[in-house]
């Protein structure tokens, strides 16, 4: 208590100072009054100062102010607009209503929080650690005032979720604390939609926007009534005579067919348009899989709410697992319908939104899983466009590879997701066409015979997963036949199933997921440019890696592991020099991101292997429907297209590869390839240009989608030895018997 002068003192003098430098903003209520008055949209000031529109939204409403160069920048558009648009003299600006008072316990982050991508830091000060902030400020949740006529102001202030404590404390993105009084769930469900002012905006003018999400820890599950874990392991869901689940049923609150499991959605139908519906996770029920979010749900409560919060600014609030969001992100973007007026009536009606995945229809039978209705009988052979697992013949490998000290694997950053740009797939459903031309524009599935291609044994195939050559005739997608034809053979289908309405749905969901992942990878220090030097890159990639796999506990160990880093643009013995406060900063700053990096990820393989559903339930039977079928977004054939360019794409890297440097791959397992090396890096064996550039064409050491990045570096001599006993080399260099995920 005695400081306290001292401390109220030292915060007026920071007052004049901020006034002094000029950093004090005007009123939000004026920032808005002078865009308006000068006819400028928000999308223009954003663009401006190279922010997002909910940026500019939020400092408007004085959520959040602009930070470093884009403070400079802003006040100096706004006394611009001053000068020109002065206040009225019947409303003077310094009048103006009170503002919603500014959360000063914002993280230094608080521009990625409110949808600004963060600028990356450069390579060589990525342990630069954030000053001390003080503790989030606690502010109870208001039931919001009359619905406001501003048309910038966000329905959701407190962000897209809230993790919520069993003591109560309901921990938001930004540092933001909320008071949640639910005894009940009951309780709980009215307060998530009344008054947390929690939710996320559309991301398409015709589409929904995400229902408020509630994240509850082990303690606040128990404060509710819920189990330490599910009894039922199979259908993993509360009994339906659980006390919970009656008294949500009494308050006549409803739930999805999947019923109260780990991620139950609680809802009432909707009335006048209007949507109440609440999304939970229930953390000690394994909401949170650890195979997309490493030790997410092992976090504090304010670090998993930064966590989601920035997942969920990035691509989309969590709906469920990240293959169910992956699925709900298409949708999102590409919503399938949109109001249209009836000429006859005049009335506004839900109409197809054209480019969208718009009704359910049935594949064609050589498309369709073997449950499947259209498949019962069918006995012409099936799709078999599945990501690579291939292994070369030992016999075939030369004494000079044998001879090599290292093998190198490098992995292509999110294959699928690369491969879903520009794709063009079938919206419509497949129609049976006899002899038909080949046409790579058409999506669909042909009927050809590919076996008389030949090429190198010591490459596999690139027409099937195994990469053996194929036999006879089979069912192949289109890109697949498209680089047959790049090959240089002449393609004659004998016959197809073809889409006539087409389009290149993935490519906004490819553009929101690639933008999550280079803004994410960017603020761990990695650079992302497109003219980064690989050496730059891999070294960056590798302190991140060693940050995020250090023990907060252990931070002699993070400095035993930053100087053996061999680094040349970095200075390891500078980094593990650091204060413990900023190693430990940097640890939490970096496992963070690397959550986040996992879950989008995972969001890409999980979300396309949901494009192909299959039957789940001791109860079905063969030839039963299931509900999956009847979303639009079932499309077995988009998946096959996908991975199959995915893998055409691998395999014209490797041939460009072996063309230019004579080398060839040991084994190929999804996205991952093994080649043996003079050194451990793959700049010992890519092939570069007179001027040191990468070859177009050929595998490319960065960060963005395609490009590569290290998997994991062993001896060649235990690489081989793998190989002779019939084992994948690719699914193990990563160590730890690492297994990778192949898109399902």
């Amino acid at each position: 208590m005695t400081d306290q002068p001292q401390e109220l003192l030292a915060a007026v003098d920071s007052l004049l100072a901020a006034v002094d430098g000029g950093t004090v903003l005007p009123v939000p209520a004026e920032r808005t009054r002078l865009r308006e008055a000068a006819g400028l949209t928000e999308a223009a000031v954003a663009q401006a100062l190279g922010v997002r529109v909910p940026s500019i939204q939020a400092w408007e409403a004085g959520r959040a102010e602009p930070r470093g160069e884009r403070l400079e920048a802003y006040r100096r558009l706004l006394e611009g607009l001053a000068a020109r648009y002065p206040a009225p003299v019947s409303a003077p600006a310094n009048r103006a209503a009170e503002p919603e008072p500014v959360d000063t316990a914002r993280s230094a982050d608080a521009g990625a929080d409110a949808g600004t991508a963060v600028p990356p830091a450069p390579a060589t000060t990525t342990t630069r650690t954030r000053s001390p902030q003080p503790p989030p400020t606690r502010r109870p949740a208001r039931k919001p005032a009359a619905p406001s006529t501003a048309a910038d102001e966000s329905p959701f202030p407190n962000g897209p979720l809230a993790v919520l404590d069993g003591d109560g404390t309901a921990y938001c993105l930004g540092g933001l604390l909320l008071d949640c009084p639910a005894g009940t769930l009951v309780e709980l469900v009215e307060w998530a939609l009344d008054e947390a002012g929690v939710g996320q905006e559309r991301l398409h003018r015709h589409g929904k926007d995400s229902d408020p999400l509630i994240v509850l820890t082990a303690s606040a599950a128990a404060r509710f009534g819920l189990p330490e874990r599910l009894e039922d392991r199979r259908a993993l869901r509360l009994p339906d005579d659980h006390p919970v689940v009656r008294q949500l049923t009494k308050a006549k609150w409803k739930l999805t067919q999947r019923g109260f499991g780990p991620w139950p959605r609680i809802y009432r139908p909707a009335t006048s348009g209007r949507r109440r519906c609440v999304q939970l996770a229930v953390l000690p029920w394994d909401a949170l899989d650890s195979r997309a979010w490493g030790d997410a749900a092992r976090l504090h409560p304010a670090d998993l709410a930064r966590v989601l919060g920035v997942y969920a600014t990035r691509v989309l609030t969590p709906r469920g697992s990240t293959a169910v969001t992956g699925l709900e992100l298409m949708s999102a973007l590409r919503p399938p319908t949109r109001p249209v007026q009836d000429e006859a009536t005049g009335e506004w009606v839900s109409g197809p939104h054209p480019g969208a995945l718009t009704r359910p229809v049935d594949p064609a039978p050589p498309e369709a899983p073997l449950e499947h209705p259209v498949a019962q009988g069918w006995d012409r052979g099936f799709l078999d466009e599945e990501a690579y697992q291939w292994v070369r013949d030992p016999g075939l490998l030369s004494d000079e590879e044998c001879l090599l000290p290292w093998a190198v694997g490098i992995d292509v950053n999110t294959a699928f997701l690369a491969a879903a740009s520009r794709l063009t797939v079938g919206l419509s459903a497949p129609e049976h066409v006899t002899a038909p031309a080949f046409d790579k524009k058409i999506p669909g599935t042909w009927l050809a015979d590919l076996s008389g291609i030949e090429l190198d044994p010591r490459l596999p195939s690139p027409f099937t997963p195994g990469g053996e050559r194929p036999e006879g005739l089979a069912w192949y997608t289109t890109p697949t036949l498209a680089y047959a034809e790049e090959l240089g053979h002449r393609v004659r289908p004998a016959e197809a199933w073809l889409r006539r309405e087409t389009g290149p749905y993935l490519d906004p969901w490819h553009d929101r997921l690639r933008d999550a992942y280079l803004t994410t990878t960017a603020e761990m220090g990695v650079p992302v440019g497109k003219d980064t030097d690989p050496a730059a890159y891999l070294d960056a990639l590798a302190l991140h890696r060693t940050y995020a796999a250090a023990d907060e506990a252990d931070l002699d160990g993070l400095r035993a592991a930053l100087r053996e880093l061999d680094a040349r643009t970095l200075d390891p013995a500078r980094l593990a020099d650091a204060a413990d406060e900023q190693l430990a900063a940097a640890v939490r700053r970096h496992r963070q991101g690397a959550m986040v990096l996992s879950a989008v990820k995972s969001t890409v393989k999980g979300g396309i292997g949901k494009l192909r559903e299959r039957p789940q339930g001791r109860h079905y039977r063969d030839g039963e429907r299931w509900p999956a079928l009847e979303r639009p977004t079932w499309n077995p054939y988009i998946r096959a297209a996908v991975i199959a360019k995915a893998r055409v794409n691998m395999h014209r890297k490797m041939a460009k590869l072996a063309a230019l440097t004579g080398r060839h791959p040991l084994a190929v397992l999804s996205d991952c390839v093994v080649y043996t090396a003079r050194g451990r890096s793959p700049l010992d064996f890519l092939p570069v240009r007179d001027d040191g550039t990468p070859v177009p064409g050929t595998f490319r050491i960065g960060a963005s989608p395609g490009l590569c990045k290290v998997e994991g570096v062993r001896e060649t001599a235990w690489a081989v030895d793998l190989m002779e006993q019939g084992y994948n080399p690719a699914r193990h260099i990563k160590g730890g018997d690492a297994v990778l995920d192949e898109g399902e």
